[in-house]
């Protein structure tokens, strides 16, 4: 006979822990890092910040890819604070599931869309 010292627990999740506090951290530093070039180049570029001035800090190859990479790094941060909170706060299966469909849906047309404004300059 055994012996149940206290309920059963059910543990769902899908135990990313340090993996998830990890990326947030890498990801934020990218972000802030790009976020300190970019205003670096803001403020020493000459004359007003008009179109033309906005359009020659992102023509160059090199700034497409930061860019682009520091886009993917907001969007892997966004999902992992997103589907935490869902799993934290939203507890029929349906529904969570649900609403992390439509949030993969939106950073991936949000991405498609960086992509498409950065190869268009």
């Amino acid at each position: 006979m055994s012996v149940n010292y206290g309920s059963k627990r059910v543990v769902v999740g899908a135990h990313y822990g340090m993996r998830d506090w990890l990326s947030q951290r890498v990801t934020a530093t990218l972000m802030a890092l790009f976020t300190l070039v970019l205003l670096a180049q803001v403020i020493f570029s000459r004359g007003p910040l008009g179109y033309d001035t906005w359009a020659g800090i992102f023509a160059g190859q090199g700034m497409k890819v930061l860019s682009f990479v520091v886009f993917l790094s907001l969007g892997w941060h966004a999902w992992v604070g997103v589907r935490d909170i869902l799993m934290d706060y939203v507890k029929p299966v349906a529904a969570r599931l649900t609403l992390q469909v439509a949030a993969i849906v939106w950073l991936v047309g949000c991405m498609g869309w960086a992509v498409q404004v950065l190869w268009r300059l």
